[in-house]
């Protein structure tokens, strides 16, 4: 599945009934909430000696695309167009891979 049709599918649920503003509000609110519970996931590991559990973090992650997805559609981007920034940004600040010394002293700021 590419994120295309990936972003059709997680448009399936999105909730008609929200108004625009309602809806950045909800999507970029639960988007918080889902990148929270990622980062439990992980700080239970590190900090309480839970094993990681990588299939429920997957969830959590998976969870965090469709509000990604759907905050992306309300913007009038496609997931895919967003990747494409994104990944254009990246190589405008870190050309040759990552580096140190361009993550402190970034020029694009």
């Amino acid at each position: 599945m590419n994120l295309n049709d990936y972003q059709q599918h997680a448009l399936r649920t999105h909730n008609e009934d929200l108004g625009q503003v309602q809806a950045f509000a909800n999507y970029a609110l639960g988007l918080n909430g889902e990148a929270g519970e990622v980062a439990d996931h992980i700080k239970k590991g590190i900090f309480h000696g839970h094993e990681m559990n990588r299939h429920e973090l997957a969830k959590e992650l998976g969870d965090c695309l469709w509000y990604i997805s759907n905050l992306s559609h309300l913007a009038g981007f496609t997931l895919q167009q967003i990747a494409e920034m994104n990944v254009t940004k990246l190589m405008k600040r870190y050309p040759e891979g990552f580096d140190k010394e361009r993550s402190v002293n970034r020029d694009d700021k």
